[in-house]
C-alpha cells in the first residue's frame, strides 16, 4: 500500500512551486506557509525539494542578509518554473478528478 509519505513527495514539489509563484520567499517562511494549509512538514522535508526544484531550474536564488545570522536565501519562480506549475495544476485537477469519481462511485458490480 502506498504511505502518506510518498504520495507527498511530488505533491509537495507542485505545492512548493505555487507556493513560491507570489514572489521571493525564504525556505523557512515556506514550512510556515505550508503547515497553516495542513501539510506537516519540515525543514528536512522542504529543503531538499526547494534544492531538487533549483537544480531543475524551476527556482532561482538569491541571497540576502539576515537580522539573525548568516544570509538567508530567498527563493522564486523562473520562466520554468512557471511552465512546471501549470504543467502540475493541469495534471493534478485531471488526477484528482479521476480519483475522486473512482473513490465516490457506488460498484456494486
Amino acid at each position: 500500500m502506498v504511505t502518506d509519505t510518498q504520495l507527498m513527495k511530488g505533491i509537495l514539489e507542485g505545492c512548493m512551486l505555487k507556493v513560491m509563484e507570489d514572489g521571493q520567499m525564504y525556505g523557512y517562511r515556506a514550512v510556515e506557509v505550508l503547515r497553516g494549509y495542513g501539510f506537516d512538514v519540515n525543514e528536512a522535508t522542504v529543503y531538499p525539494i526547494l534544492l531538487r526544484l533549483q537544480n531543475r531550474g524551476l527556482l532561482k536564488v538569491e541571497r540576502r542578509p539576515s537580522p539573525l545570522g548568516p544570509d538567508r536565501k530567498y527563493y522564486a519562480l523562473t520562466d520554468e518554473g512557471r511552465a512546471g506549475l501549470s504543467e502540475f495544476k493541469e495534471s493534478w485537477l485531471k488526477l484528482n478528478s479521476t480519483v475522486s469519481r473512482i473513490m465516490e462511485a457506488d460498484r456494486n458490480d
